[in-house]
Protein backbone atom coordinates (compact mmCIF):
# COMPACT_ATOMS: atom_id res chain seq x y z
CA UNK A 1 0.00 0.00 0.00
CA UNK A 2 0.51 3.88 -0.92
CA UNK A 3 1.11 6.43 1.94
CA UNK A 4 -1.79 8.55 2.45
CA UNK A 5 -1.69 12.52 2.38
CA UNK A 6 -2.52 13.27 6.22
CA UNK A 7 -2.63 17.21 5.80
CA UNK A 8 -1.76 19.82 4.13
CA UNK A 9 0.25 22.12 6.30
CA UNK A 10 0.40 25.57 6.98
CA UNK A 11 3.36 27.46 8.80
CA UNK A 12 1.93 30.08 10.44
CA UNK A 13 3.18 32.64 12.79
CA UNK A 14 0.03 32.56 14.83
CA UNK A 15 -1.32 28.87 14.11
CA UNK A 16 -4.75 28.81 15.95
CA UNK A 17 -5.53 32.15 15.35
CA UNK A 18 -5.35 30.93 11.07
CA UNK A 19 -6.97 28.30 12.08
CA UNK A 20 -10.20 29.68 13.18
CA UNK A 21 -10.28 31.80 10.01
CA UNK A 22 -10.04 28.99 8.01
CA UNK A 23 -12.23 26.89 10.03
CA UNK A 24 -14.36 29.70 9.67
CA UNK A 25 -14.31 29.87 5.79
CA UNK A 26 -14.50 26.37 4.95
CA UNK A 27 -17.59 25.38 8.18
CA UNK A 28 -15.18 22.42 9.83
CA UNK A 29 -14.07 22.00 13.37
CA UNK A 30 -11.08 22.22 14.91
CA UNK A 31 -8.95 19.98 16.60
CA UNK A 32 -5.79 19.68 18.68
CA UNK A 33 -2.28 18.50 17.04
CA UNK A 34 0.37 16.59 18.96
CA UNK A 35 3.22 18.75 17.80
CA UNK A 36 1.79 22.09 18.93
CA UNK A 37 -0.31 22.97 16.11
CA UNK A 38 -4.07 23.09 15.22
CA UNK A 39 -5.95 20.60 13.16
CA UNK A 40 -8.92 21.29 10.89
CA UNK A 41 -10.43 18.38 10.52
CA UNK A 42 -11.87 16.49 6.82
CA UNK A 43 -15.43 17.12 6.32
CA UNK A 44 -15.60 13.51 4.49
CA UNK A 45 -14.07 10.72 3.86
CA UNK A 46 -12.74 12.13 0.74
CA UNK A 47 -11.36 14.87 2.07
CA UNK A 48 -7.92 15.76 4.01
CA UNK A 49 -6.98 17.55 7.08
CA UNK A 50 -5.15 20.96 7.02
CA UNK A 51 -2.67 21.36 9.89
CA UNK A 52 -1.33 25.00 11.52
CA UNK A 53 2.29 24.50 12.44
CA UNK A 54 4.06 27.77 14.54
CA UNK A 55 6.84 29.07 12.96
CA UNK A 56 9.00 32.37 13.15
CA UNK A 57 9.76 32.42 9.54
CA UNK A 58 8.18 35.64 7.39
CA UNK A 59 6.22 34.66 4.40
CA UNK A 60 8.61 35.79 1.27
CA UNK A 61 6.97 36.09 -2.34
CA UNK A 62 4.11 34.19 -3.77
CA UNK A 63 3.58 30.39 -2.48
CA UNK A 64 3.38 27.82 -5.08
CA UNK A 65 0.41 26.28 -3.55
CA UNK A 66 -3.48 27.37 -2.54
CA UNK A 67 -6.79 26.93 -2.59
CA UNK A 68 -9.36 27.07 -5.02
CA UNK A 69 -12.75 27.48 -3.32
CA UNK A 70 -15.66 26.49 -5.75
CA UNK A 71 -19.23 27.98 -6.09
CA UNK A 72 -22.79 27.14 -6.98
CA UNK A 73 -23.65 30.59 -8.12
CA UNK A 74 -23.07 34.41 -8.29
CA UNK A 75 -24.93 35.01 -4.48
CA UNK A 76 -22.56 31.73 -3.46
CA UNK A 77 -19.19 33.11 -4.00
CA UNK A 78 -20.15 36.38 -2.98
CA UNK A 79 -21.12 35.47 0.08
CA UNK A 80 -17.38 33.22 0.72
CA UNK A 81 -15.69 36.32 0.10
CA UNK A 82 -17.95 38.08 2.02
CA UNK A 83 -17.33 35.29 4.66
CA UNK A 84 -13.22 35.33 4.38
CA UNK A 85 -13.25 39.23 4.48
CA UNK A 86 -15.11 39.28 7.71
CA UNK A 87 -12.92 36.65 9.45
CA UNK A 88 -9.63 38.90 8.63
CA UNK A 89 -8.79 37.78 4.82
CA UNK A 90 -8.31 40.45 2.07
CA UNK A 91 -8.70 41.09 -1.64
CA UNK A 92 -5.16 40.79 -3.34
CA UNK A 93 -3.99 41.65 -6.91
CA UNK A 94 -1.78 38.79 -8.34
CA UNK A 95 -2.24 40.01 -11.99
CA UNK A 96 -5.42 37.97 -12.37
CA UNK A 97 -8.06 39.64 -14.88
CA UNK A 98 -11.56 40.66 -14.67
CA UNK A 99 -13.05 38.28 -17.16
CA UNK A 100 -11.58 35.06 -15.08
CA UNK A 101 -14.66 35.28 -12.79
CA UNK A 102 -12.76 34.17 -9.84
CA UNK A 103 -11.89 36.59 -6.39
CA UNK A 104 -8.16 36.44 -5.52
CA UNK A 105 -7.81 37.06 -1.69
CA UNK A 106 -5.50 36.31 1.01
CA UNK A 107 -5.39 34.71 4.83
CA UNK A 108 -4.51 36.91 7.61
CA UNK A 109 -0.86 35.41 6.98
CA UNK A 110 -0.36 36.17 3.42
CA UNK A 111 -1.46 33.14 2.16
CA UNK A 112 -3.09 33.05 -1.42
CA UNK A 113 -6.42 31.76 -2.15
CA UNK A 114 -9.02 31.77 -4.97
CA UNK A 115 -13.14 31.91 -4.60
CA UNK A 116 -14.13 30.32 -8.04
CA UNK A 117 -17.32 31.45 -9.89
CA UNK A 118 -19.74 29.10 -10.43
CA UNK A 119 -20.05 27.18 -13.71
CA UNK A 120 -16.58 25.83 -13.81
CA UNK A 121 -16.71 22.40 -15.34
CA UNK A 122 -13.01 21.33 -14.33
CA UNK A 123 -14.01 21.46 -10.45
CA UNK A 124 -17.30 19.98 -11.12
CA UNK A 125 -18.54 17.53 -8.05
CA UNK A 126 -15.25 18.36 -6.45
CA UNK A 127 -16.66 20.13 -3.17
CA UNK A 128 -16.12 23.25 -2.02
CA UNK A 129 -12.57 22.89 -1.82
CA UNK A 130 -12.44 22.10 -5.78
CA UNK A 131 -8.65 22.26 -6.06
CA UNK A 132 -4.90 22.59 -3.98
CA UNK A 133 -3.42 24.11 -7.43
CA UNK A 134 0.30 24.56 -7.32
CA UNK A 135 3.22 25.99 -9.81
CA UNK A 136 4.89 22.73 -10.96
CA UNK A 137 6.10 20.60 -13.61
CA UNK A 138 4.95 17.72 -15.37
CA UNK A 139 7.03 15.47 -13.67
CA UNK A 140 6.18 16.18 -10.09
CA UNK A 141 2.69 15.75 -11.19
CA UNK A 142 3.71 11.87 -12.24
CA UNK A 143 5.35 11.84 -8.98
CA UNK A 144 2.56 12.78 -6.71
CA UNK A 145 0.30 10.59 -8.63
CA UNK A 146 2.83 7.50 -7.97
CA UNK A 147 3.59 9.08 -4.42
CA UNK A 148 -0.08 8.95 -3.31
CA UNK A 149 -1.37 5.92 -6.23
CA UNK A 150 -3.70 9.02 -6.63
CA UNK A 151 -5.17 8.33 -11.07
CA UNK A 152 -4.17 11.44 -13.13
CA UNK A 153 -7.61 12.83 -14.20
CA UNK A 154 -5.60 15.67 -16.71
CA UNK A 155 -2.43 15.37 -18.37
CA UNK A 156 -2.40 17.67 -21.39
CA UNK A 157 -0.11 20.48 -22.54
CA UNK A 158 2.43 19.44 -19.16
CA UNK A 159 -0.27 20.58 -16.96
CA UNK A 160 -1.59 17.65 -14.38
CA UNK A 161 -3.85 17.02 -12.03
CA UNK A 162 -4.50 14.18 -10.01
CA UNK A 163 -7.47 13.01 -7.76
CA UNK A 164 -7.92 10.39 -5.30
CA UNK A 165 -10.17 7.23 -5.90
CA UNK A 166 -12.06 8.59 -3.19
CA UNK A 167 -13.12 11.84 -5.32
CA UNK A 168 -13.06 15.14 -3.69
CA UNK A 169 -10.61 18.05 -3.90
CA UNK A 170 -8.06 17.67 -7.25
CA UNK A 171 -4.46 18.63 -6.78
CA UNK A 172 -3.29 20.53 -9.85
CA UNK A 173 0.05 21.66 -11.43
CA UNK A 174 0.31 24.15 -14.30
CA UNK A 175 3.18 23.34 -16.04
CA UNK A 176 6.31 25.87 -16.92
CA UNK A 177 7.15 28.55 -16.23
CA UNK A 178 7.08 27.15 -12.32
CA UNK A 179 7.40 29.91 -10.05
CA UNK A 180 11.03 29.97 -8.74
CA UNK A 181 11.36 29.26 -4.81
CA UNK A 182 11.76 32.34 -2.67
CA UNK A 183 12.87 30.06 0.48
CA UNK A 184 11.20 27.44 2.33
CA UNK A 185 7.53 27.01 1.16
CA UNK A 186 4.73 28.13 3.21
CA UNK A 187 2.50 25.44 2.26
CA UNK A 188 3.14 21.43 2.49
CA UNK A 189 2.34 17.84 2.85
CA UNK A 190 2.28 15.90 5.74
CA UNK A 191 2.19 11.82 4.63
CA UNK A 192 1.35 8.95 6.79
CA UNK A 193 2.38 5.37 6.06
CA UNK A 194 -0.16 2.57 6.50
CA UNK A 195 -0.88 1.83 9.92
CA UNK A 196 1.13 -1.58 9.54
CA UNK A 197 3.55 -0.26 7.60
CA UNK A 198 7.39 1.11 7.45
CA UNK A 199 8.44 4.47 7.27
CA UNK A 200 11.45 4.18 6.18
CA UNK A 201 10.41 1.60 3.78
CA UNK A 202 8.19 4.06 2.64
CA UNK A 203 11.17 7.10 2.34
CA UNK A 204 12.83 4.33 0.37
CA UNK A 205 9.93 4.03 -1.95
CA UNK A 206 9.48 7.92 -2.46
CA UNK A 207 13.25 8.21 -2.98
CA UNK A 208 13.01 5.55 -5.95
CA UNK A 209 10.19 7.38 -7.89
CA UNK A 210 12.46 10.83 -7.31
CA UNK A 211 12.22 12.39 -4.34
CA UNK A 212 15.44 13.64 -2.47
CA UNK A 213 16.53 13.61 1.51
CA UNK A 214 16.38 17.22 3.17
CA UNK A 215 18.06 18.23 6.43
CA UNK A 216 16.43 20.73 8.33
CA UNK A 217 17.98 19.55 11.66
CA UNK A 218 14.57 18.15 12.78
CA UNK A 219 15.47 14.31 12.04
CA UNK A 220 13.94 12.17 14.87
CA UNK A 221 11.02 13.88 16.28
CA UNK A 222 8.46 11.94 14.69
CA UNK A 223 9.05 12.27 10.55
CA UNK A 224 11.59 12.52 7.66
CA UNK A 225 11.66 15.25 5.34
CA UNK A 226 12.00 15.18 1.89
CA UNK A 227 11.94 17.22 -0.98
CA UNK A 228 9.46 16.06 -4.85
CA UNK A 229 11.47 17.18 -8.09
CA UNK A 230 10.65 20.42 -8.41
CA UNK A 231 11.89 21.08 -4.68
CA UNK A 232 9.25 21.15 -2.65
CA UNK A 233 9.67 20.16 1.23
CA UNK A 234 7.20 17.41 2.18
CA UNK A 235 7.29 15.19 5.59
CA UNK A 236 6.53 11.52 6.07
CA UNK A 237 5.34 10.66 9.42
CA UNK A 238 5.81 7.60 11.67
CA UNK A 239 3.19 5.51 11.93
CA UNK A 240 1.09 5.68 15.04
Amino acid sequence: MTCQLFAVCFDASEPLSLARFWSGVLGRETAEDPHDGVLILPGDESGFRIRFLPTEERKVGQNRMHFDLTSTSLADQQQTVARALGLGGQHIDVGQRPEEGHVVLADPDGNEFCVIGPGNKFLAGCGFVGALACDGSQEVGYFWSEALGWPLVWDQDEETAIQSPLGGAKITWGGPPVAPKTGRNRLHFDLAPPADGDRQAEVDRLLSLGATRIDTGQGGVGWAELADPDGNEFRVLTPR
